[in-house]
């Protein structure tokens, strides 16, 4: 039976765990390499990460492994899902990573993982280490002579091992014959699961979409023209009972992503920080000569209490509570704003407004 998600996502059967998990915005994105031997057309990692031997832990850029167990706290993370690049291109990072989050939060941890490589001794490596589930990514040269290819026996392999098991791809709009076939494919080597995403644009990958003819759906979309009426109608006509899912570009930016930096917002807010609707941080900044000493001086002099208000090193700025300096912007000697920034990592500025 159809059914229905938020921002018209779709599918049948009964959704992977990874899926559920990300719809509550509870697993952490964990990016173990950059690096990818495929290297997809239509990859939207960003150029900071594309190629690149970098760790991310959401929008954390990880040094050590502490890092990703703080960010996996900010979040409430459930699980995490582990993606690149390609994370067999650093088995042994993986394996690490992997062993690390089950010894820290435990075997209810759900770690699911994205590959384009079908080497069932790492699938192996991986089941053991303790990942849950496995989602294949082939390139679109393999979608059509998918049986003929090294997947089949892979997917065996990791059925075998306990790993859930399914395929991901983006649904590109001009291959309406290789996704079918691929689909049917699917269902024959018995997978748990086929995911069909929907084609975005981003940076890194626009001058390839451009080129082989994608358009932009409409003016407040990333994603590409036609990829989503395709989706629907394999959906719609599919009959099997492998789980098939089709996940919109704005489930993954308005469900999934809103809900996880609500999460960080709830776990990470201080005192002077407001938490918006769409989980953002509002609060006041003043810029000025030696911040440090400055908001040691309006701290006494408005008697302040100490939790709503701090100075910022990494942005060498005063940051206090914005109702505070809404009332007392007019006698401060500095520039006065009201921010709205994300409560992630990078901590991301969206607005600013002077008082």
């Amino acid at each position: 039976m159809l059914k229905e998600m938020d921002n018209g996502s779709l599918y049948k059967g009964k959704l992977p765990t990874g899926c559920i998990m990300c719809e509550r915005g509870s697993k952490m994105v964990l990016l173990v390499t950059g690096e990818c031997f495929f290297e997809c057309f239509y990859c939207p990692l960003s150029k900071e990460k594309q190629g690149k031997k970098v760790v991310y832990a959401d929008e954390l850029k990880a040094e050590v492994d502490s890092d990703l167990i703080l960010e996996a706290k900010a979040i409430g993370a459930e699980g995490t899902g582990i993606t690149g690049g390609d994370p067999m291109d650093d088995i042994q990072q993986t394996i690490h990573f992997i062993k690390l989050l089950k010894d820290t939060f435990g075997p209810s941890h759900h770690i699911h993982l994205y590959t384009a490589t079908p080497d069932k001794d790492k699938i192996i490596q991986l089941a053991e280490a303790g990942l849950d589930e496995i989602r294949f990514h082939p390139p679109p040269s393999a979608w059509v002579k998918f049986s003929n290819t090294n997947y089949p026996s892979s997917i065996k392999t990791a059925k075998e091992h306990g790993l859930q098991t399914g395929l991901e791809i983006p649904t590109l709009p001009d291959m309406m014959v290789e996704t079918t076939s691929l689909v049917r494919s699917a269902e024959e080597c018995d997978v748990d699961f086929i995911n069909l995403n929907e084609l975005e644009f981003s940076e890194s990958n626009w001058e390839e979409l451009k080129a082989r003819g994608y358009e932009i759906k409409d003016d407040i979309s990333s994603a590409a023209k036609g990829s989503e009426e395709m989706a629907c109608k394999i959906i719609r006509g599919h009959e099997g009972p492998m789980t098939i899912h089709y996940c919109s570009a704005s489930f993954k930016d308005g469900i999934q992503l809103r809900r996880r930096i609500l999460r960080r917002a709830e776990n990470t807010a201080t005192p002077l920080e407001i938490i918006s609707d769409e989980g953002t941080f509002i609060k006041g900044i003043i810029l000025c000569d030696d911040p440090e000493e400055q908001m040691k001086i309006i701290a006494s002099t408005f008697e302040i209490p100490e939790d709503l208000i701090r100075f910022d090193v990494k942005k060498h700025r005063i940051e206090i509570a914005a109702w505070i300096l809404e009332e007392i912007a007019e006698v401060i000697d500095g520039q006065c704003f009201i921010i709205e920034e994300y409560p992630t990592a990078d901590r991301l500025e969206v607005e600013r407004r002077p008082l």
